[in-house]
């Protein structure tokens, strides 16, 4: 009975935690991503749209927030970087559909998007090889503890996300897949 209980315990403290914890949603994201976020160029042909992002229960403590989109499977040997931003307010909790456009000017204020492994900045969709299995796209909110990060748009990729480990206190990703 004691171990019963105990694990009973043990189940619901961890929802209890896990309710309470940093999290990121998206209405746009499933499990696959549509032909709304694929990348319209290297032989794909989509929108290029990025999703609208929406992010709670950040931890005490957080003075900026950074979104990213990773494809771990690219064959690269290092991945393959589609979207960074960075100095986030952190007072805004969302980043609406197609925020990832430089041109529709919809990131907040003081929010900085940098070069991505297009060789652009903004958002850049998912467009793996012909034939690969499908990629893995994480999505990815960043709680830092700084204000502002010391980079420019035209930082690499590289270079941001190792700023963004060093300066995280918690993150939430999401994944979807796509494949062609």
């Amino acid at each position: 009975m004691k171990k019963a209980v105990f694990l009973f315990l043990a189940v619901v403290g961890a929802a209890v935690v896990y309710a309470g914890g940093f999290t990121l949603k998206s209405p746009d994201l499933s499990g696959q991503l549509s032909m709304e976020q694929v990348y319209n160029g290297f032989g794909c042909s989509g929108k290029n749209i990025s999703p609208k992002l929406v992010w709670s229960n950040a931890p005490k403590g957080t003075k900026s927030f950074a979104v990213t989109v990773y494809d771990p499977d690219a064959p690269t040997g290092s991945g393959w970087w589609h979207w960074l931003v960075f100095n986030i307010p952190a007072t805004v909790h969302s980043l609406p559909r197609g925020a990832g456009d430089p041109s529709a000017h919809l990131l907040p204020k003081g929010a900085v998007q940098s070069r991505t492994d297009f060789g652009k900045t903004g958002y850049g969709g998912a467009c793996p090889p012909v034939g690969d299995k499908p990629h893995r796209y994480i999505f990815t909110v960043y709680a830092l503890n700084v204000e502002k990060l010391p980079l420019k748009a035209d930082s690499a990729p590289a270079l941001v996300g190792y700023m963004l480990e060093k300066h995280a206190i918690a993150k939430a990703s999401l994944i979807s897949y796509y494949g062609r």
